[in-house]
């Protein structure tokens, strides 16, 4: 039994070495594509969430013009129909009716440039309808204080989310984006239904010339694996970045701090230090003791005077 798994083993190895020395320069291009539709679908799939984000929260009452609640009522009811709908089917579908139905509808005037271009743009939207979610959850996430203070200054909505509100919620975000990355590198290989040479289509077309289906699938994971988990490191790194120092030290010279009782010296220590560090110092100790001596004489006085 050991020898049988022992043979199946060494047979894989020389398949998968068989069909690399073939199809390896492709395997490569096609990762190399797969990463690069990733890439631009995933920003322009933020910068459309970030869009639908800032449009869905665009402030209206009853005691605004008629016009503008009218508009700003279709944008939302425009941009619910897309999240559903995107969200609601597989992409692969999507493909299939953007790519072949768009021009079976159209005719001629509805043509793609490019397979590229139509991949990209189906994982765009794709993407954007997921990110929009995400964004308004993230701007919902900010406390409302923010904005209302940002109002107080003299800010526009516009402004307020821009300056404010998106500085802030993007590091909320940071996650929820390299998720999407992460996912739209595994998706990318439903392109191959409108022919986008992308890794799994040349899966698809190393099998069909060499009837290696198992071979060729471990390759196909070893890759979609790697990719991944290059991701996954670098978006790490980048929130790790962006959290900044875990160590600050508090610098104030406003006596007006101080002397209110807000203000906490960076060597403080802890209540239960027998000597607060505060004033390990000698001369911090000795300014300590006159500051106790006038205070007691301070009180005396007072008790005097009574």
């Amino acid at each position: 039994m050991l020898q049988i798994f022992l043979q199946q083993w060494t047979q894989l190895g020389v398949d998968i070495t068989s069909i690399w020395a073939r199809y390896g320069d492709q395997y490569l291009h096609g990762m190399w594509n797969t990463i690069v539709l990733a890439l631009l679908a995933t920003l322009i799939g933020c910068i459309i969430g970030f869009v639908c984000g800032i449009l869905n929260t665009i402030p209206h009452s009853k005691s605004d013009n008629i016009v503008k609640r009218v508009i700003l009522t279709v944008i939302r009811a425009v941009i619910r129909v897309y999240v559903e709908v995107f969200r609601g089917t597989p992409m692969i579908l999507q493909a299939v009716f953007i790519y072949y139905g768009l021009p079976y509808f159209t005719g001629t005037l509805v043509q793609w440039p490019s397979v590229f271009v139509a991949a990209l743009f189906v994982v765009s939207i794709n993407t954007g309808a997921y990110m929009a979610e995400s964004v308004r959850g993230g701007f919902l996430s900010i406390d409302p204080g923010q904005t209302e203070g940002a109002k107080a200054i003299g800010m526009t909505h516009v402004q307020t989310m821009l300056y404010v509100i998106i500085p802030q919620a993007f590091r909320v975000l940071l996650p929820q984006i390299g998720n999407n990355l992460i996912i739209n590198i595994k998706d990318t290989s439903v392109m191959f239904i409108i022919s986008y040479g992308e890794l799994f289509a040349v899966h698809r077309a190393a099998v069909g010339a060499t009837y290696l289906y198992f071979p060729s699938a471990a390759v196909e994971m070893v890759a979609y694996f790697s990719m991944t988990l290059i991701a996954s490191l670098i978006l790490r790194f980048l929130e790790r970045r962006m959290d900044g120092s875990d160590n600050y030290e508090l610098v104030n010279e406003d006596q007006l701090v101080t002397t209110a009782g807000t203000y906490n010296h960076p060597n403080k220590g802890t209540p239960f230090d027998e000597h607060s560090r505060e004033y390990a110092n000698p001369l911090d100790a000795e300014k300590r003791t006159i500051q106790q001596e006038m205070l007691k004489h301070r009180n005396g006085s007072a008790r005097g005077e009574r």
